[in-house]
């Protein structure tokens, strides 16, 4: 899935967008917080945690794939809740680089930083961009579509505990450059929206009760999407019919007005 670049920004909207990110208090605490999270995004990834049953800090949660990585902030959220840490200090001559300039200056994709704390799990973090290693996650510069990616990803995920490679969960925070046209934005969303559940399909752990009535949870498929009536249409048909439990969120720290929102889809049945 390819998406057109970022348009440049006209002075008055430049001005207007650094207006409004000297009042946010989430850049605000990005920018003081010792953690050093690489984008505002991380913040929304906590809320969304600690407020739907920490679904990252359960000791039976050990693989996660994050699908459109880059920068990253997710993936460190998520390495953070597995128990991986970095000092702090290792990250403070990066400050104000450019990603790919970073990584030539730390190293490539599967290179170890210093001064890290060991974690549980694997972690796999998606994006066609080059993203700055992290403690705990495999970093894979390709296409989540692209053939042979799932293998890759299983492959990457595969251990004594999870001799499968299956996710636990799946994040996708993604999202297309906006056109301006709510038509063609929407039917954007609604396009990653059926790619990343494609990909979630053939990665998930699926929900299973035993003879016993015993049930195991599940997969967890975490999805950002924009509010439209055709994204309403695809949670029903979709969503809904193979998920458990289907929540639509709006965390305090997406800005209000935008149309943005998250389903959290909780127990994958592995019906489709």
């Amino acid at each position: 899935m390819s998406f057109r670049p970022t348009l440049p920004l006209h002075k008055k909207s430049s001005t207007a967008w650094l207006a409004r990110q000297s009042r946010d208090p989430f850049v605000k605490a990005r920018l003081s917080s010792p953690s050093s999270y690489r984008s505002r995004a991380a913040y929304k990834l906590i809320e969304l945690n600690d407020k739907w049953g920490r679904f990252l800090s359960r000791s039976s949660v050990r693989s996660v794939v994050d699908l459109g990585a880059a920068p990253g902030g997710w993936s460190q959220v998520v390495a953070e809740k597995f128990g991986w840490t970095l000092d702090a200090a290792d990250n403070t001559d990066d400050y104000g680089l450019r990603e790919e300039v970073k990584v030539r200056t730390r190293g490539s994709w599967s290179t170890e930083p210093m001064n890290k704390t060991t974690g549980r799990g694997k972690i796999v973090a998606l994006d066609l961009l080059p993203m700055v290693p992290i403690p705990g996650v495999q970093t894979l510069q390709m296409d989540f579509l692209a053939p042979g990616s799932a293998r890759v990803v299983r492959d990457a995920l595969k251990d004594s505990h999870n001799p499968e490679g299956t996710a636990d969960i799946v994040l996708s925070d993604m999202a297309a450059n906006f056109s301006g046209s709510k038509i063609r934005d929407s039917q954007m969303s609604l396009d990653i929206c059926h790619a990343v559940l494609d990909f979630a399909k053939g990665a998930l752990t699926v929900r299973t009760v035993d003879e016993r009535g015993k049930v195991s949870c599940g997969g967890i498929l975490l999805l950002k999407h924009f509010a439209h009536p055709l994204l309403q249409e695809f949670r029903k048909e979709h969503l809904e019919p193979n998920f458990h439990l289907v929540h639509y969120i709006k965390p305090e720290s997406s800005r209000a007005d935008s149309a943005e929102g998250y389903w959290l889809c909780r127990g994958w049945l592995g019906r489709t």
